[in-house]
């Protein structure tokens, strides 16, 4: 499995519970594919730098997890059709370069 680490904004609109209720769903798609959740940290609400469909804010949350291919595909596919989920993006976490001996 290789490390990834996702950021996604959710509406500003969505209750507490619901939102509480919405990144736990989000985590479960993780780990219902056979993924591991490592940490999630939930900033909480922002401003955005730009106004993104008449928003000009949004709850920020940072999930670093484990997966395969398959269950990335899957979690970003189902990001796309939340229509709670104003922006994401998913990266993946490479180790880091060592310095060459000198």
């Amino acid at each position: 499995m290789k490390k990834y680490e996702v950021m996604y904004i959710i509406k500003e609109s969505v209750e507490a519970e619901k939102r509480a209720e919405l990144i736990e769903t989000l985590s479960a798609i993780i780990t219902n594919n056979g993924g591991k959740v490592v940490k999630t940290d939930e900033w909480g609400m922002r401003d955005f730098a730009y106004e993104i469909d008449d928003m000009t804010k949004g709850y920020y949350v940072v999930t670093s997890f484990e997966a395969d291919n398959d269950a990335v595909k899957e979690f970003d596919r189902l990001m796309r059709i939340n229509p709670s989920v104003v922006r994401f993006l998913v990266t993946r976490d490479e180790a880091p370069v060592q310095e060459a001996k000198k």
